[in-house]
């Protein structure tokens, strides 16, 4: 079978229908289940959102205001359906930190359709190298893979030589992880001398996967595929075999709005990205991700008949993704926080031989020894991930407000 399931190849205006009837149930579930929602839908009248001009009145929930919102109502800002020993199996921890659940059923995240179409399938050996600490990441992926039937190594991130070890040990036929990782991977088996042969597919997430590295992997015998899941959502869309943008799960319905607003952009036209899931435990309507992407005119030659988006295009705010983990104005401003001689700073972010690489460079008056090796000790501390520091002299930064300034290309 081509497909993961017989609904990703309906005929469009079915599925269109069947997304719309199901929004009445899910909208009064929420609004039933979560404080959060019984607040802001206080006012609707779930029966009469059956359109998508209806479900565009709505409020947009943004990922951005989330941090907050769980700040006022632990865990989860009042917006999940479960609690502890209720559904919810395992709760994580994302950079903020915005806190997630993942509910007790099988492949909670949906990611199974976007392994099926990378090519995974059952009696796979997947080793995964997202991590398994705090962050969704790993269990995500391991969710998937076991419902198609696969074994997991769970790796986790690091320890790269013990990583090649068990991989030429055990020989997996999958890799799920960030494609540089991968590339660390191979480079190293490179230097000693030895082959990982036995890798034919992979999924990679977490960081831009631009042509020249897919076909750098391909020329390894290696196919690569991506996907674009959130921790809050799960999976929103995946690449297939046609290489021509990423293909809608069945399971979201999806708007493209103008940055900042709720209101729908017109087809083809860049804007952020806003998601109704139809997850009974989190039931988020409307959540605004702030990622930005567009909708493909026509249907993917690969057969499957949803939507189609342009994939991931940049981030309507400041906060960006390094190595996989989300990085916000606000913790750049807790690190400067935590350094009374500092005054602005900005994160600057960049990719030199496509390696995400985060230097902060902060304005201070007379800088004493040690001071930049005790920036870093926080910077590593407050978002998990390793950065270089640059002290400047005050004023040097431009007044603009900015506070992340992603620098990234990708060729």
């Amino acid at each position: 079978m081509n497909y993961y399931d017989a609904r990703e190849t309906r005929d469009p205006a079915l599925r269109e229908r069947d997304l719309l009837a199901r929004l009445p149930a899910q909208i009064a579930h929420a609004r039933a289940k979560t404080a959060a929602y019984a607040r802001l839908l206080a006012h609707i009248d779930p029966a009469t959102i059956t359109t998508r001009e209806a479900l565009a009145a709505l409020p947009v929930v943004r990922k951005s205001e989330l941090l907050e919102l769980q700040k006022g109502a632990r865990p989860f800002g009042g917006f999940a359906a479960v609690g502890w020993g209720s559904g919810c199996a395992r709760v994580f921890a994302s950079p903020g930190p915005i806190y997630e659940p993942e509910g007790a059923r099988k492949d909670y995240w949906r990611l199974a359709r976007a392994f099926y179409a990378a090519g995974f399938r059952a009696g796979d050996l997947v080793h995964n190298t997202f991590s398994y600490h705090f962050t969704p990441a790993g269990s995500m992926m391991e969710t998937a893979a076991h419902a198609l039937g696969c074994t997991v190594f769970p790796a986790g991130v690091g320890q790269t030589e013990q990583q090649l070890a068990a991989m030429l040990d055990l020989r997996p036929d999958a890799y799920a992880g960030t494609p540089s990782f991968l590339r660390i991977l191979l480079d190293k088996a490179d230097e000693q001398g030895v082959k990982l042969d036995s890798l034919k597919k992979a999924f990679v997430s977490g960081e831009a996967f631009p042509p020249s590295q897919r076909e750098a992997l391909a020329a390894r015998g290696i196919q690569a595929f991506q996907a674009y899941a959130t921790a809050d959502i799960g999976l929103i869309a995946f690449e297939t075999a046609a290489r021509d943008g990423m293909v809608l799960d069945e399971d979201v319905l999806l708007e493209i709005v103008r940055p900042g607003t709720g209101d729908p952009v017109a087809p083809g036209e860049v804007g952020e990205v806003v998601v109704t899931s139809f997850n009974p435990d989190y039931p988020l309507i409307r959540f605004g991700t702030g990622d930005l992407s567009a909708i493909l005119p026509g249907a993917s030659p690969c057969g499957r008949t949803n939507t189609r988006i342009r994939g991931w295009l940049g981030r309507a705010d400041q906060t960006t993704k390094v190595k996989g983990m989300f990085v916000h104005p606000g913790q750049v401003v807790a690190v400067l926080k935590r350094h009374p001689a500092l005054g602005r700073g900005r994160l600057v972010v960049d990719n030199p031989d496509h390696n995400d690489r985060m230097t902060l460079h902060c304005e201070v008056d007379g800088a004493h020894d040690g001071l930049a090796e005790a920036i870093a000790a926080s910077i590593r501390e407050v978002t998990k991930l390793r950065g270089e520091v640059k002290l400047c002299a005050v004023g040097s930064l431009a007044n603009d407000g900015k506070i992340i300034d992603d620098l990234r290309t990708y060729a």
